[in-house]
Formats: structure tokens, C-alpha cells, sequence
């Protein structure tokens, strides 16, 4: 089980990797959306803002209402965010759920292969 400050340590990586990266920016730059990541297990929420591609904030807790809304196990949220697993296969195994348009749904997946392509 990841703690809070785990899943918050991940975020601060994947904005990192998210913001500094000029294809999956240019590529994202019309999306702006509010998502919501829950982790089942422990309870958790967490929202990130993102603003023309580029993730602008986050913080432990929710916030207004979500366009997108994953949830999942704890572990799943650190290692998703640290790139360590395929959130794709995860996703079409069911351990992680996305309620999102299916624009937006592809749209994460887009992102997940531009910034990990090897995982």
C-alpha cells in the first residue's frame, strides 16, 4: 500500500516528465481538464489541473467536479505515475478504472505512450 506522500512524491515526477516533454505539450496543447485519481484502497483523492497540456497543479484531496475520474489501488497510482507499469493493460484488465468521454480516454493513453513508450 503507497502512502499519500508516495502517490504526491510520483505526481511531483510525472508533472515533471509531462511538462518537460515537447512532443506530448504541443501534442496536448488544446486539453485542459480536471481529473480526479482515487486510490480504493486507501481512500485517497488527489486532483491534478491540467491547462493547455501543461499539468499546472495537484494536491492531496478533491476539488470542484472532475472531468476524468481514475481509480485504482494505491501501488497502481505510484507506479503508474513513476512509469513502472503499463496503466493501458492495467486498464484493460480492469485494475484501473477511467469515468471519462472516450476522447479523453484515448487521450491518456496517448499520453502514457509518448512519455513511457517502453513500458
Amino acid at each position: 500500500m503507497a502512502s499519500k506522500e508516495d502517490i504526491l512524491e510520483a505526481l511531483t515526477d510525472y508533472q515533471v516528465q509531462c511538462n518537460n516533454n515537447k512532443r506530448l505539450r504541443r501534442m496536448q496543447r488544446d486539453w485542459s481538464k480536471l481529473l480526479h485519481f482515487l486510490a480504493e484502497d486507501t481512500n485517497d483523492i488527489f486532483t491534478m489541473d491540467v491547462v493547455n497540456g501543461e499539468i499546472v497543479s495537484f494536491e492531496a484531496g478533491a476539488r470542484d467536479t472532475p472531468d476524468i475520474i481514475v481509480t485504482t489501488h494505491s501501488e497502481n497510482l505510484c507506479d503508474m505515475f513513476w512509469g513502472d507499469l503499463n496503466p493501458s493493460q492495467k486498464y484493460l484488465d480492469g485494475e484501473i478504472r477511467v469515468k471519462a468521454t472516450q476522447e479523453d480516454v484515448m487521450r491518456l493513453d496517448a499520453i502514457t505512450m509518448i512519455i513511457w513508450p517502453d513500458v
